[in-house]
């Protein structure tokens, strides 16, 4: 009977601290109601987000002419630059367990990218039997540009007619605007930016309080730990000072006893290039304090 009794008060207390403070549990081997043993072994596991962009730039095939007849400068070789753009740390709860991976990955474009790496050909003059030296199709092409310009303004300014009014002009100015857009390409090249967000567990240990959540690099993006070609992104915890619990623990006459741990709040940031991108105060299992309180006598 008196372990029926002691057996039901630790299921009521197991479930009345939960209730009152999600962060306080029981510690150790409780047998339930049932007569199966349960372990109590609290722990917590912290979730960090990072987010890292990837702006890409292609090379137009008439770059190296782009100053000479548009009077710009455009890059002349292919490049694909990273960099960290936020992360967030947080408890590891409940469905965030479901996948490693937040998202997928999602992109924002910079300009006109409808055709991936691939830039629209430039028609040729198919009188002439003679085909175009690079030089000449970039002349070409910018005058093209300079053309769709006169355009516009004769459309904007109505020297191009005056029945050119309403839904029929914003449909010009679209067609001059795209394909103006196609002929820069051919000169700036194209960009585009990508964002990608992945997820990384830590379960922290009690005498360690940084972690190596992950690499990065500028030329490759997000990396394993493990792997010493990038820098590393880094998760510092700070535990509170312990503080008196509120838990008023069990004396040397207390034969009826149990034990919990009570969360401590810890700083949690995470660090990249010595600064910090993301920061949470999270109460966290392995930090916290021991308490073992006397259960109420039943008569």
């Amino acid at each position: 009977m008196k372990r029926l009794l002691f057996t039901l008060m630790m299921t009521a207390l197991a479930t009345s601290l939960w209730a009152q403070n999600p962060y306080i549990s029981l510690s150790g081997v409780v047998e339930k109601t049932d007569g199966s043993i349960e372990l109590y072994a609290p722990q917590s596991t912290v979730a960090v987000d990072v987010t890292v962009a990837c702006e890409r730039t292609v090379c137009g095939p008439y770059a190296r002419y782009a100053q000479k007849f548009l009077g710009v400068r455009a890059p002349l070789t292919d490049k694909c630059a990273w960099r960290v753009a936020a992360a967030t740390v947080a408890l590891a709860e409940g469905e965030q367990w479901a996948s490693d991976k937040v998202a997928d990955p999602t992109s924002s474009l910079v300009s006109h990218t409808e055709g991936g790496a691939e830039f629209a050909p430039f028609l040729l003059d198919k009188r002439s039997s003679f085909a175009p030296t690079l030089e000449a199709a970039a002349q070409a092409a910018a005058d093209a540009i300079y053309s769709l310009r006169k355009h516009r303004m004769e459309l904007i300014t109505g020297e191009a007619g005056e029945h050119v009014f309403g839904e029929g002009l914003e449909a010009a100015l679209e067609e001059i605007a795209r394909q103006e857009q196609a002929y820069l390409e051919l000169f700036l090249g194209k960009q585009s930016q990508a964002t990608y967000t992945q997820r990384y567990f830590v379960t922290p240990e009690k005498a360690k309080k940084q972690y190596v959540v992950c690499r990065f690099s500028e030329e490759k993006g997000l990396l394993p730990s493990t792997d010493l070609m990038g820098n590393m992104v880094v998760l510092q915890l700070v535990p509170e000072e312990q503080v008196t619990s509120p838990i008023p623990e069990a004396g040397p006459k207390d034969v009826a006893t149990a034990t919990c741990v009570v969360a401590n709040r810890t700083a949690c940031t995470v660090q990249y290039a010595g600064e910090e991108v993301a920061r949470a105060e999270l109460p966290l299992f392995q930090f916290g304090r021991t308490v073992t309180f006397a259960l109420p006598r039943r008569k």
